[in-house]
């Protein structure tokens, strides 16, 4: 997503769930493809579940083949980037000149695109409140066409449903993270936060091969996590709690 160059307020909007907006995205246009050079690309673990078993690989394998770590600046936790084709305009790894082919298995971001989800707070309740941001960016002709739908509709017609619930999981440990462990984490902590989150087939290893993980997770969450990627990740979540964040 090219967002760079944006002048903020002519091509940046804030919509709430019932705001409409009209686009579309198809191969006639003559953008087609454009949003997928030039990429900063970071990846949620519930994106790394998908795309590795999308391409039959080891979560290990492809984080090595297809993707960057460093420090988030603001959050002090490992984040991981899709490494891009630097002698073709940053293009990503899994575009073709007929799409995507990773599409059905496709990150977040690029599936809620041209929006952003957030989220927000409320202090008094702690009720979460959803609302999106609007990306028109120059390159995309996508604006002129397409049905008219909210950012609701828009959203699930993209089949994000699975990838939110994960997403706002990561945004607890974020939250969690910056309350009580304010700065960089330690190598060891970095280390556990990586392998729990991201590199989930060495995650499942580790579990099944710790007899003290029986003491907190439940023998039915053990046994759906030994074949169900989604469910190993849920109980990746709840481990970095209790392990780094010393929360339940």
């Amino acid at each position: 997503m090219k967002v760079s160059g944006l002048n903020m307020e002519e091509n940046i909007l804030q919509l709430f769930p019932g705001d409409k907006f009209r686009f579309t995205c198809k191969s006639s246009l003559s953008c087609f493809n454009e949003c997928c050079r030039d990429l900063n690309q970071f990846l949620y673990p519930y994106d790394i579940l998908r795309l590795k078993n999308n391409l039959g690989i080891s979560s290990g394998n492809f984080l090595g083949k297809y993707t960057v770590f460093h420090t988030g600046p603001e959050t002090g936790l490992p984040v991981v980037s899709l490494k891009t084709d630097k002698d073709l305009e940053l293009k990503c790894p899994f575009v073709t000149p007929s799409g995507c082919k990773v599409y059905k298995d496709r990150p977040s971001s690029c599936r809620t695109y041209p929006l952003s989800r957030l989220l927000s707070r409320n202090r008094e309740t702690g009720r979460l409140s959803e609302y999106f941001m609007l990306f028109k960016e120059p390159h995309c002709l996508g604006f002129d066409n397409g049905k008219e739908r909210t950012a609701n509709e828009w959203i699930k017609d993209q089949g994000t449903e699975p990838y939110n619930e994960m997403n706002d999981m990561m945004m607890e440990i974020i939250s969690l993270k910056n309350q009580k462990l304010p700065g960089e984490l330690d190598m060891k902590s970095s280390y556990m936060f990586r392998m729990a989150l991201y590199d989930l087939d060495a995650f499942r290893t580790y579990l099944f091969s710790d007899e003290n993980m029986i003491n907190y997770i439940d023998n039915n969450d053990m046994n759906a996590a030994e074949q169900d990627d989604a469910e190993l990740l849920k109980i990746a979540f709840k481990w970095v709690k209790k392990e780094i964040f010393l929360s339940t």
